[in-house]
């Protein structure tokens, strides 16, 4: 009786846990919501086409880069999944500000919504093709020692370069002035899985697009488009570039002038120059 009891215990509780989680990893689409990567993407390379020679090729590249102590340390960072706001910490520098949960309450949200849905989507497309890891071709050691955790699942397409380039994505659309150096660093960070033996070539090719897809489906939310407003604006206050704004817009009558340069306000009468335009302005 007593063991039945706690076997009831541990069952609600683990309901209790489950739903928990459910509750604090919001989606804006559910999974069945979104376009089927299965349906949409082509197979990847047999093992006996010309495409998956240059896999092999860009896996040799890879491994001479192992030498770069400085490149293979950022691409065993990169390799981070579960800890966000490591994962986030990669693109500090080329964002221009570090996304944390209290720091960046609007952005963190944003990020953390947006990748609970467009995640998930690669798990059918991967689970059909069951592409073989290059690591495990090859009986290679990764020097990020993911090994166990990715052994037997699917390398196609790469659910990390997926999930990395949808991030830079979104920080470009948070901040487009700063896409250039987003952009870059995602383009890395989705070599990094080429660079460990993780993924081949092809698999991250694939994923950019798929994270495109992705991206372009959640434009489609307006939940989305609200807390992207929001991801925007805390992103300007933060970054002060909201004072320059708010400070030309409480000067309208700058845009009104005298003939000799000076400035005008909206009572002036004569020859002015406003908006560019010769204009006269008759007495008020």
């Amino acid at each position: 009786m007593k063991k039945n009891l706690m076997m009831a215990a541990v069952a609600m509780m683990t309901a209790m846990n489950v739903m928990g989680q459910e509750e604090t990893t919001p989606v804006y689409f559910e999974l069945d919501e979104l376009p089927k990567l299965v349906e949409i993407m082509p197979a990847p390379p047999s093992f006996d086409s010309p495409e998956f020679a240059n896999d092999v090729v860009r896996y040799g590249w890879g491994k001479m880069q192992r030498q770069d102590e400085e490149r293979v340390a950022t691409a065993v960072a990169d390799a981070e999944w579960d800890d966000l706001e490591k994962l986030f910490l990669q693109w500090k520098d080329a964002f221009g500000l570090e996304i944390t949960e209290t720091g960046t309450p609007e952005i963190w949200k944003l990020m953390v919504t947006s990748l609970a849905t467009t995640d998930p989507m690669r798990k059918e497309i991967k689970a059909f093709y069951h592409r073989q890891r290059p690591f495990e071709r090859f009986n290679d050691s990764m020097p990020s020692h993911e090994e166990d955790d990715l052994r037997g699942e699917g390398s196609y397409p790469s659910g990390h370069s997926l999930r990395g380039w949808g991030i830079s994505l979104l920080l470009a659309q948070i901040a487009p002035q700063r896409a250039n150096e987003i952009f870059v660093r995602g383009w890395d960070y989705c070599t990094s899985r080429v660079i460990v033996g993780a993924h081949w070539q092809s698999d991250v090719d694939a994923s950019r697009t798929a994270a495109s897809i992705g991206f372009c489906a959640l434009q489609g939310s307006e939940e989305f488009i609200a807390q992207m407003r929001k991801a925007q604006a805390e992103y300007k206050e933060l970054t002060g570039q909201t004072t320059g704004v708010s400070a030309v817009s409480k000067q309208p009558s700058a845009r009104i002038y005298r003939i000799d340069g000076t400035p005008a306000d909206e009572n002036a009468s004569g020859v002015v120059i406003e908006k560019g335009v010769k204009r006269m302005r008759n007495e008020k």
